[in-house]
């Protein structure tokens, strides 16, 4: 039995044993006999990504691979542990604890909630999805667009956005220099092939995407289209999530105009906001507009965030004493929420900052 589960790896080294170097089986062995360790014998460690001994060694080592042999090498792998019911221990895809953690954590975000969970729970159920998901999270910085991301990655992989699954990406971060986009073109791509090659249902974040430079956006788009495989390998499973500041001031004018007419926020419909923010999308300064993820229509929903009122913020104040194992009295927490900017000029309705500053403000009000 024992040499019956090591010939996958046996003939891995037989037969590539030309592509690889001494160091690179090196990594692997240690890599693995970590992994084995830590979460099949429960040894007694932390797994630290930053520690090249506890990762995946990616690059030119899996690319030798065809996709159909890493599914099997990673069953394998999966074997030799506790059975997962999705075929890869590092995914979860925990739908119910999705509900749960939209429901009660993310507030006034009625549409983002329902559309979130819709848009995932029907791409994850799909055996067959035509192509990746692709969502592009619209509003105002503090709104919630970074921790609906978080919590997507926390529900739906075991490390949540520490996984070898996910991938996170800072626009001004990684991509800071026009001159150098030949240069990240290439780095993209082959992070991004490398990442599902590894992990089939792997989750892309795009942070700040408004400030992408176009032909970076464009570099991507095969990956995100619909086709069967790009190069040999299928995509049809990837996740991408792309966050922007796009659409915030059409999100606000409506979220106002609903204000102003005496209705609730809570009837605010996709079809009040979602054209307006695409129109918004084509017609803005930046990669957005100019790229083929606008014209090739791949985006699957542009998912609006909404303006926080002072109720939300008090909410979110509350949150942020509870995660440090306090319990705020409501003169407390009107303090925090009273502390924060708000704005138009006339009703100051809606939080300036929205939730984003709140764990650190709080500091000021602890005795």
């Amino acid at each position: 039995m024992i040499l019956l589960r090591l010939l996958p790896v046996i003939w891995a080294v037989s037969s590539k044993a030309d592509f690889f170097q001494f160091d690179s089986i090196s990594n692997v062995s240690t890599y693995y006999f970590n992994y084995i360790y830590c979460n099949i014998w429960e040894g007694e460690c932390q797994p630290n990504q930053d520690d090249a001994t506890q990762q995946v060694p990616s690059g030119d080592f899996w690319s030798v691979f065809p996709q159909d042999y890493m599914q099997t090498l990673s069953e394998w792998y999966c074997s030799l542990g506790q059975c997962c019911d999705t075929g890869d221990c590092r995914i979860t895809n925990n739908i119910t604890g999705l509900a749960r953690d939209l429901e009660l954590r993310l507030h006034g975000q009625h549409l983002a909630q329902s559309v979130v969970l819709k848009a995932v729970q029907g791409f994850i159920s799909n055996p067959e999805p035509n192509k990746p998901l692709t969502l592009s999270f619209h509003g105002w910085s503090g709104t919630g667009k970074n921790f609906v991301a978080r919590l997507v990655a926390d529900n739906l992989y075991r490390d949540g956005v520490k996984s070898e699954c996910v991938r996170l990406f800072i626009a001004p971060f990684h991509f800071p220099h026009a001159k150098l986009v030949d240069v990240y073109k290439g780095q993209l791509r082959e992070t991004i092939r490398d990442t599902v090659l590894r992990c089939q249902q792997a989750l892309f974040i795009f942070d700040e995407a408004e400030k992408l430079h176009p032909g970076l956006i464009d570099a991507v788009k095969p990956y995100m289209d619909h086709y069967d495989n790009v190069d040999g390998v299928s995509y049809r499973r990837a996740i991408f999530f792309f966050l922007s500041n796009i659409g915030g001031m059409s999100i606000t004018d409506v979220t106002l105009d609903f204000w102003h007419s005496g209705q609730n926020r809570e009837d605010i419909g996709m079809e009040d906001l979602e054209h307006r923010i695409r129109s918004e999308a084509v017609e803005s300064q930046g990669g957005f507009a100019q790229s083929e993820l606008m014209s090739g229509h791949l985006i699957d929903f542009f998912v609006p965030f909404l303006p926080l009122e002072y109720r939300h913020v008090k909410l979110c104040a509350q949150d942020a004493y509870a995660a440090r194992g306090l319990q705020a009295s409501e003169a407390t927490l009107d303090e925090v929420a009273k502390a924060m900017m708000y704005v138009p000029k006339e009703e100051k309705l809606f939080s300036a900052q929205g939730c984003k500053s709140i764990p650190q403000r709080i500091n000021f009000f602890l005795p």
